[in-house]
């Protein structure tokens, strides 16, 4: 009897763990299955909170829907960075706090640049830059040099229709430039201001520099823009050459980076051939973010009018492309900050809203 209780005994035992095992499996598939539910009803978008509440508040704002793409995007760098440095921080790589603060800033700038760091925009940043492919008579830039420069241009008949669109989107890139420097300006002269009112002496080197190489890339910053404003007038003047390699402003800075580097005419060659892939990333980004706003208008019309089934199919195709411009805003982004540390070899430093 005694060897039959034993093997009763066992077998209860078996039985009762197989059957907490089936409820735990159970229960972690049911929470997993809350997560992702979780994610469809509350829009959960990024694994960092913070960055969930800028985009709410990005939602609840009614962002145009190309800002909302381009916001995401940069979410979606910043999300990369922050995860990136804190497998970096547990690696004790970050002593001097240097990474944390480039992030830091660079959240900073992402607030300012979609206006929601509480201050009011004076930046006159716009809200949509589909209208850099138009040319309008009336279009200024916020600067006084720019628009005497863009008028010269315009007059000089030295431009065909399409290289004026190529040299406006240029004039139009090199304006977010300048928003781009004020905004790091105020976020460093703010961050200063509270350095100043923290006393910690042991932490006087540090900080020290933090603020010299954040000095250094507003430096950096000024020199890109001069760079830039020259040869904008350089082109002004003599129009475009026969030879010139890109289009696409960003594309256009990134090769003028380059030839001003220590790269080997091996290197530059290389280079070339990936940018051109780049620029043709670029390109298809900026079609799906033209359909996206062609979707949007469609969308708005049909829910005027009413028709329930019509808005459905609507909303469907708006959605689609909604999500195909962020990821591939995402990936174009991405592209840009791999090739500006290639080029430049400092980091983050030259990291491209």
């Amino acid at each position: 009897l005694a060897p039959n209780r034993e093997r009763l005994r066992n077998l209860i035992i078996l039985i009762s763990l197989f059957v907490i095992g089936a409820i735990a499996g159970k229960y972690s598939k049911e929470m997993n299955e809350q997560k992702a539910s979780d994610k469809n009803d509350n829009q959960v978008e990024f694994r960092i909170a913070k960055l969930n509440q800028v985009w709410e508040k990005a939602i609840r704002m009614q962002l145009a829907p190309v800002r909302l793409s381009e916001l995401h995007s940069d979410l979606k760098i910043q999300e990369k960075d922050e995860l990136q440095w804190k497998k970096l921080k547990a690696e004790g790589l970050d002593e001097d706090g240097e990474r944390e603060a480039k992030l830091r800033r660079n959240f900073n700038i992402i607030l300012a640049k979609y206006g929601m760091d509480g201050k009011k925009d004076t930046r006159a940043l716009d809200s949509n830059r589909l209208k850099d492919h138009d040319v309008k008579d009336g279009d200024t830039f916020d600067d006084p040099r720019l628009d005497k420069l863009w008028n010269k241009a315009k007059t000089s008949g030295k431009f065909s229709d399409e290289e004026l669109q190529t040299l406006q989107r240029e004039f139009h890139h090199h304006k977010d430039k300048i928003n781009e420097y004020n905004i790091v300006m105020d976020t460093v002269s703010r961050t200063e201001e509270i350095h100043k009112n923290v006393i910690s002496p042991l932490e006087g080197d540090m900080k020290e520099h933090v603020v010299h190489k954040k000095h250094a890339d507003l430096k950096q910053r000024m020199r890109d823009l001069n760079q830039g404003f020259e040869r904008l007038r350089k082109i002004t003047h003599e129009g475009y050459s026969a030879d010139s390699e890109f289009k696409e402003p960003r594309v256009i800075e990134l090769w003028e980076m380059a030839k001003r580097s220590n790269l080997t005419e091996v290197e530059l060659d290389s280079l070339k051939e990936e940018l051109r892939h780049f620029e043709t990333k670029v390109e298809k980004h900026q079609h799906y973010q033209e359909q996206l706003e062609l979707s949007h208008q469609k969308l708005r019309h049909v829910e005027a009018l009413g028709d329930e089934e019509h808005i459905m199919r609507n909303k469907e195709k708006y959605n689609a492309l909604a999500e195909k411009a962020r990821e591939m805003g995402y990936k174009m982004k991405k592209h840009l900050q791999d090739l500006t540390n290639k080029i430049s070899q400092n980091g983050l430093q030259h990291n491209e809203l």
